[in-house]
């Protein structure tokens, strides 16, 4: 009884995390073994190599990062259907969802949302989840970044200028943003609205060490591979799913295309080129949004 409790909550966990994180895809996706090539692929500078640990039933992904201080860190983690945990999380791991998500090819236009979706967006979304939620694992991600701490993770820090404002982002995102940049201004010599969008931008906040608001997990902005991009002006339109549930409580999920703030369709288009998902996309979604994840765009083109 037990065991088929735990299966049907990981379930109905995966449908509502497919149904929120992506707004197109509806089936519960895959987690084997072979979900790691689209690491492999997002972080070609990082070795994996794989043991078999039958004492648990799971693979040992091995991670041999290279430093900036000319060292290779080691980190071990377990497969954990596709969530990347250590030992001592194995036996929660249905509490974590994958890394890997079915990041939308499209927007989506929430007038479409089945009642089924609404209802799913709005467990996700609602505080007893997100407080009680264990979400994304990160233990992947302090691997990779270095971020277990706030001291670690400040040691690669670094200051650059994107769009003409300031930001601090982690070293491992400078080069694929600086590329990002070098695309959006060469592009932006033939179109008008990415010359406005340039002009209007306020601000380009990264790092910040924090906790999402009303959950115990910690932002990608702590890791400093998440951008905000901030308008001077909003133009009376919503940017962001939590401010616009304060105005719409119930129906903020259903707010049209139109009354959202969005940058251009090009820059949606050269972030994710060159590896950042936007959070327009997302079902609780945040315009401002851009977030430094490879691996989601190598696993969306698959």
């Amino acid at each position: 009884m037990k065991h088929s409790w735990s299966k049907c909550f990981s379930l109905f966990t995966s449908l509502v995390l497919q149904l929120c994180f992506s707004a197109v895809a509806e089936e519960i996706l895959p987690r084997g073994i072979g979900n790691l090539r689209y690491f492999q692929l997002a972080y070609p500078d990082i070795t994996f190599s794989r043991s078999y640990d039958s004492s648990v039933n799971d693979w040992v992904i091995t991670l041999t990062i290279p430093d900036s201080n000319g060292k290779n860190r080691i980190a071990s983690l377990y497969w954990a259907d596709g969530a990347l945990l250590p030992k001592s999380e194995i036996e929660r791991k249905e509490s974590y969802a994958p890394i890997l998500y079915k990041y939308p090819k499209i927007l989506e236009d929430p007038a479409g949302f089945s009642e089924e979706k609404k209802e799913a967006i709005k467990h996700f979304s609602s505080d007893e989840n997100r407080k009680g939620g264990a979400g994304t694992a990160m233990f992947f991600f302090d691997a990779v970044y270095d971020s277990a701490t706030r001291s670690s993770v400040e040691q690669h820090l670094v200051k650059v200028t994107f769009l003409g404002k300031r930001a601090t982002v982690h070293e491992r995102i400078k080069e694929p943003l600086a590329r990002v940049e070098k695309r959006l201004l060469a592009l932006s010599k033939y179109s008008s609205s990415l010359r406005t969008f340039i002009k209007e931008l306020k601000s380009t906040d990264s790092y910040f060490w924090r906790i999402i608001a009303g959950t115990s997990r910690r932002s990608f902005h702590s890791l400093g591979i998440a951008l905000d991009v901030l308008p001077v002006s909003q133009h009376g339109k919503q940017i962001f799913w939590g401010w616009a549930k304060e105005k719409y409580p119930d129906t903020w999920m259903l707010l049209p295309l139109e009354k959202r703030w969005m940058p251009p369709a090009q820059v949606i288009k050269i972030f994710e080129e060159e590896g950042f998902v936007w959070g327009g996309k997302w079902a609780i979604f945040d315009n401002m949004h851009f977030e430094y994840r490879p691996e989601l765009i190598m696993f969306q083109n698959q």
